[in-house]
This record gives C-alpha cells, sequence and structure tokens, in this order.
C-alpha cells in the first residue's frame, strides 16, 4: 500500500481497445492485465467510458480470480496505510459486500463490536450507505464513533480502545475517479466485491458476506492467493452476506492457504431458526435501537445472528476453535457487558482523537 495514491504506475498507458476486444470474445484477462487497468483507473488516466466499459464487460462474462486479485492489488497499492503489523496485532475485520436486498439490520457492525467485546481487535472497513439507509459508518456515527479518523489516528485507536473504523473514501481516495462511473452504471461491479478485500489496516483475517454464491468461490481463490491467512467467505440463506439463522450458510474457509467448504445450519448449533421480518430494519433508527438493545443484554431475535458472525471472527482471529466455542465467548462479551463497555471505550477514545487528545 501507498501513501500517495495518485502516484501513476511506470506504465502509462493501457490499451483499453485490447482489453475490450478480449472480453467481447469471451476472454479472460490476465492478472497483469487487470492491474494495469486498475492502476489507469485509480490514477484519472481512464476516460469514463473506458472504465464503464471494462466493468461492464467484466461483470457480463464473470470476473475470474486472476482478475479480481489484479484489480485488488492495485486497489491496496493505492490506498493510503494505517501503519500498523495487523498480523502481530491478530487484527480482525467483519464485513459483507452488500447489495443482498434483504431489508436486515447492519449485522457485521453489530458483531464487530461483540468480537471486539470478546476479545479480538477489530479494525473494521466500511462506507456509509449508499443503497440502504444504514452503512456501518452510519450506523457507528450514529452510536456515538467518530468514524473519519485519519490513518494514525486509526492506529491509535487500535492500540487504546482495541477497535478501530476506516471510512473507504478517505483511505480510498483514488476510488473518486471511478465513482461517477460506477453510479451512473446503477449495478454492482467487481469494486462492489473488492472492497472488503481491501482494508488499509493490511487485515488478513476476515470474515466476508457474500449475496452471490458463485462470487463467494471467487473471493475466496482471490484472497487465497493475495496473502490473507485465515478467512470464511459465507454466503447465508436466503442470500444473506452474512452467516445466517434463517437457514443454511455455505462457508468456504481459508487457512495456510487450503480452502475447506462446508454448511452449517443454526439447528446444528443450537440457535433459533428466525424469519427475515424478525432481522429487519434497515433504516439507522432501527440499527441504533437494536445495536442498544443487544448490547443491554435484552433477548432480542437478532442476538444470535450477531453472535454467530461475531463467533465466525473469533475464530478467524484464533480466539476460538469452532464456531461453538466462538458462540460461548460472544454470548459472554454480551451477558458480561463487555460488549457494551468496548463501545463507550471506542466512542471516548475516537472523540479524544478527533479533538487531538
Amino acid at each position: 500500500m501507498s501513501t500517495h495514491p495518485d502516484t501513476p504506475s511506470s506504465d502509462s498507458h493501457v490499451d483499453f481497445a485490447e482489453l475490450f476486444r478480449t472480453l467481447v470474445a469471451g476472454e479472460h484477462l490476465s492478472g497483469a492485465q487487470a492491474r494495469a487497468a486498475a492502476d489507469a483507473m485509480l490514477t484519472g488516466r481512464a476516460s469514463e467510458a473506458q472504465m464503464a466499459g471494462l466493468l461492464i464487460g467484466l461483470r457480463t462474462k464473470g470476473e475470474t480470480a486472476a482478475e479480481l486479485a489484479g484489480l485488488l492489488e492495485g486497489l491496496r497499492a493505492a490506498a493510503l496505510e494505517v501503519g500498523v503489523d495487523a498480523e502481530a496485532m491478530g487484527l480482525i475485520d467483519t464485513a459483507g459486500t452488500g447489495g443482498d436486498g434483504s431489508g436486515s439490520l447492519n449485522i457485521s457492525t453489530m458483531a464487530a463490536l461483540v468480537a471486539a467485546g470478546a476479545g479480538a481487535r477489530v479494525c473494521k472497513h466500511g462506507n456509509r450507505a449508499v443503497s440502504s439507509a444504514c452503512g456501518s459508518a452510519d450506523l457507528l456515527e450514529a452510536l456515538g464513533v467518530v468514524v473519519d479518523l485519519g490513518p494514525e489516528d486509526v492506529a491509535a485507536s487500535l492500540e487504546h480502545a482495541g477497535i478501530a473504523f476506516c471510512l473507504a473514501p478517505l483511505f480510498h481516495p483514488a476510488l473518486r475517479h471511478a465513482g461517477p462511473t460506477r453510479r451512473s452504471l446503477g449495478v454492482p461491479t467487481a469494486f462492489n466485491y473488492l472492497g472488503p478485500m481491501a482494508n488499509p489496516a493490511g487485515v488478513r483475517r476476515q470474515v466476508i458476506g457474500v449475496n452471490d454464491p458463485a462470487m463467494a468461490e471467487r473471493m475466496a481463490e482471490v484472497l487465497a492467493v493475495t496473502g490473507t491467512q485465515r478467512a470464511m467467505v459465507v454466503h447465508g440463506y436466503p442470500r444473506l452476506d452474512e452467516l445466517s439463522t434463517i437457514g443454511p450458510t455455505r462457508v468456504i474457509e481459508l487457512r495456510g492457504g487450503r480452502i475447506e467448504r462446508y454448511t452449517v445450519t443454526p439447528e446444528e448449533l443450537g440457535l433459533a431458526t428466525v424469519g427475515l421480518a424478525d432481522l429487519a430494519g434497515a433504516d439507522l433508527a432501527a440499527g441504533v435501537a437494536a445495536t442498544q438493545a443487544l448490547l443491554a443484554g435484552e433477548a432480542v431475535p437478532w442476538r444470535d445472528i450477531v453472535c454467530l458472525n461475531a463467533a465466525a471472527g473469533l475464530v478467524v482471529g484464533d480466539l476460538a476453535a469452532d464456531l461453538p466455542g466462538g458462540l460461548r465467548l460472544a454470548a459472554e462479551a454480551l451477558d458480561s457487558g463487555a460488549a457494551a463497555a468496548k463501545l463507550s471505550r471506542w466512542v471516548e477514545v475516537s472523540r479524544r482523537l478527533a479533538d487531538g487528545g
């Protein structure tokens, strides 16, 4: 990663026409071609027409793992970096690609709070709402967290609160070059799937929820070849971008370079099955109320799904051996008040840092 996101690569020319001919023929780009295209798009050297053609061409054909990996390398290289040793700190992140259309609560953000309360060090990477009313930044900000801290303050928050937030537009300023094109297209592009894999703190222990099972497979392959130590890429029923308590969840687990695939159900984990309506609440007021009720220890219908996703974070962070063990730790974090205390501490630290303290 770089602290100079707009520095052009040494290769100043990308033949987009050649890339388009390849895609129109139904053929795949090499990882190097995808990386070069990413560099051009993220340094303002590609026109809107070129960006639109490439992103739609890839989406229509279906992005390969090699293409996604090349784009991801470009996105990571263009990002501002948080100067921490993510692996030494044991940092984890819980994130989803979004776009599942479920209208459900922001489960991954609540899960991050619970995992942190259970002892994980969490560097959450996210954004304000785009298609929904409650992005992770919106929810945390409404709960009192200062979400737009810079790299040094994010590192300090990790040190003093054990949790921090990286606001995507602040840490990926180069994406502004592609922003208008992405918005005008009105459909998900490769960048929607790259975001969760481009944590600016270099986090390599992640739980990533994906609403598309085919894309989940490719994202797991990308993580395997781009330095991730431990990850769970999950797709929950019905098309949720998180582990589900509505029905089964397909898990693709990456560990030590090996990929294992399996399915988990709420029943086998001793969790009650709920309906989608029990998890509804995509607007900000509902998200705040739901988080406060959860942290207060209330027996809310979304407690189990939050604990399940927090448990996955604890597993990839090597704080729990398996999901049942992670569930016990997550429940203890809620019942003891540790998760609520973690949020209070985070609010205090982030405000102090924002004030220059």
